[in-house]
């Protein structure tokens, strides 16, 4: 396969800012729409947001999509109509596969502090199924070191999806570097900091910025920065 890559700054991300939510869409969401931004293979969105006191979104429907939240900052109220209500929190994942549809809400219950959380919607699978929820406290893994959140087969304590893609995620420290290889050239990779500044591929990527590649087999990331840098990788079918 051709390498290729795409890089994306964050200040090039679609821009969402109401008086409840600032949101900041890798992809195309909502309102906002580019042809050429429309997913990377079955991952179709990423949002990083963050949801002032008291502020959500209200009950509304999804059919046919993977729904994780992955909390980096306070607290998030989820609500749906399968029963399940919890409030996870700060380092905590939530999955919800909406199948043949389900209705839910998302709030942030804290009057005083803000909630910062990544949104990630990915195309399962298969249309129709029974929707399905779960959370649990994100695997956690030394510093220098890859841990693995989603999967198609729920392994080494991540969470099971239906589709075959997998997210990693590291706290990449001062100075050091780490490698990623995939099981094929032919599958794609998508990389994300959440903070800190990496080289990887030839790129200097800081914190919102992501990189969509295709062709790479091995993948080596070095901390550039003056402090931590936290990135994900997810690893799909492209």
């Amino acid at each position: 396969m051709k390498l290729e890559k795409l890089l994306t700054r964050s200040s090039e991300r679609m821009h969402t800012d109401i008086d409840w939510l600032n949101s900041r869409h890798s992809f195309s969401f909502g309102g906002h729409y580019d042809p050429q931004r429309m997913g990377f293979g079955p991952l179709r969105v990423v949002n990083d947001d963050i949801v002032a006191p008291g502020g959500g979104f209200p009950p509304h429907p999804h059919r046919d999509m993977e729904i994780i939240s992955i909390v980096l900052d306070g607290q998030l109220q989820h609500k749906d109509s399968l029963g399940n209500g919890r409030v996870i929190q700060t380092g905590d994942i939530q999955y919800m596969s909406a199948g043949s549809g389900v209705t839910h809400s998302e709030f942030n219950p804290s009057a005083e502090h803000p909630v910062h959380f990544m949104q990630i919607w990915i195309q399962p699978n298969a249309h129709g199924l029974e929707p399905r929820y779960a959370d649990q406290a994100l695997v956690g893994a030394a510093d220098d070191s890859w841990s693995l959140i989603l999967s198609p087969d729920g392994r080494a304590g991540s969470m099971a999806i239906r589709q075959d893609v997998e997210l990693r995620s590291v706290r990449l420290s001062e100075g050091t570097r780490i490698r990623h290889q995939t099981t094929s050239a032919e599958r794609g990779l998508w990389v994300f900091v959440i903070e800190g500044e990496v080289a990887v591929a030839e790129e200097r990527l800081s914190a919102g910025d992501s990189l969509a590649l295709s062709g790479y087999a091995v993948l080596e990331f070095e901390n550039v920065g003056t402090a931590a840098a936290k990135i994900m990788v997810f690893d799909l079918k492209v």
